[in-house]
């Protein structure tokens, strides 16, 4: 017993003197971040004062802590022979050490994203506000993860039979989490493929039994999307786990162009063949995919010098890219070809005083 005692307060001795200590070794660590930075200069150009600065100095206090806990448990283990005193002394020890870390790597992240991650989203384009709360939120899931498994791990707890232990209600916490991880795993999906953009139109379809939804994003937020419907102006909020899995068409980045055609007869039209000539122009293009032939506009004016009758045709093309466009001009033109060929069926020559114009069209619904 004189034994076990005596022991005892060794070991307690020498756990009260380390912990008397520990801050002198926490107090060193900021020094040694400065050591390995002018060491790390060797192979790679950096500015060491600068990432001190920015990183190293702001978190100071944070990293003295986790330097002192750190040295608190190392010289804990000279009482893991007496596990009872270890688990009781190791819990408040251990928790108070997952937390620091917690913290610590926390503020490192958030500078990070905010003086790296912020520079590329902007030069990319994207939200910076929205997508830098996306992955610091992101970071900060992984950084409580991993502070959970020191602390578990430094008690020498089975972190499996832990959560077998927990049974129902461990099953409803894991069914929650799934759920705001998808919604989070969404989110990082529209950031990182970025279907749409706030400010622009799109168009999705949530019911196959009904319309689909047209409307203008609003924001992107970390949970879910705005969309403001047109025609009614109403507000739809769609959770983005949903809208990553969605087929969205978007359609202000699809290119629009307008078609401008002039045909000058040297006869003044009467009406029965202006209305002859919307027929033809009709039935001309409605073979040739890729016109909008609801948007097709014919207008009659009177030539500059009053004899004639001058007939401006617009056709608006719609397409997802270049190439698609180009052949859409082509069959333009050959629907041009058509309506020459069968306004000259019923007499009705004309002249073209310019060839056909294309005009860039903003996107919109």
């Amino acid at each position: 017993m004189r034994k076990f005692l005596l022991e005892l307060s060794i070991r307690l001795g020498l756990f009260i003197i380390g912990t008397t200590l520990s801050p002198l070794f926490g107090r060193t660590l900021p020094f040694v971040f400065w050591w390995l930075l002018r060491l790390a200069r060797r192979f790679v150009s950096i500015d060491i004062a600068s990432v001190y600065s920015d990183f190293v100095r702001p978190v100071r206090n944070a990293l003295v802590t986790v330097g002192t806990l750190i040295f608190i448990t190392l010289c804990l283990n000279v009482l893991e022979k007496y596990s009872r005193l270890y688990q009781f002394l190791g819990f408040f020890i251990y928790l108070a050490l997952a937390v620091s870390i917690a913290w610590f790597a926390s503020r490192v992240a958030q500078r990070v994203i905010r003086l790296y991650a912020v520079d590329l989203v902007q030069k990319s384009g994207g939200q910076v506000n929205e997508i830098a709360l996306v992955f610091e939120t992101l970071t900060n899931v992984v950084i409580v993860l991993f502070a959970i498994v020191v602390f578990a791990q430094g008690l020498q707890l089975n972190l499996v039979a832990l959560s077998a232990s927990i049974g129902i209600g461990g099953v409803a916490v894991a069914f929650a989490a799934r759920q705001a991880l998808e919604r989070l795993v969404g989110t990082i999906e529209l950031f990182l493929d970025r279907p749409y953009q706030p400010g622009e139109y799109i168009q999705v379809n949530f019911n196959p039994y009904s319309e689909d939804v047209y409307g203008r994003v609003e924001s992107i937020g970390l949970r879910s999307t705005k969309i403001r419907t047109a025609g009614r102006n109403t507000l739809v909020i769609v959770p983005n786990s949903i809208m990553a899995g969605k087929h969205i068409e978007n359609i202000s980045r699809g290119k629009k162009v307008v078609a401008m055609l002039y045909l000058d007869f040297s006869r003044p039209l009467e009406e029965a063949e202006k209305a002859l000539v919307k027929r033809v122009v009709i039935e001309s293009t409605s073979a040739f995919w890729g016109i909008e032939k609801a948007n097709t506009r014919i207008r009659f004016s009177p030539l500059e010098n009053g004899i004639g009758t001058r007939v401006r045709i617009n056709f608006f093309l719609t397409s997802s890219g270049e190439d698609s466009l180009n052949l859409r001009k082509r069959l333009v033109e050959l629907a041009d070809r058509e309506i020459a060929r069968q306004l000259s069926t019923y007499n009705l020559n004309f002249s073209t005083p310019e060839p056909m114009v294309y005009i860039d069209s903003p996107m919109t619904i």
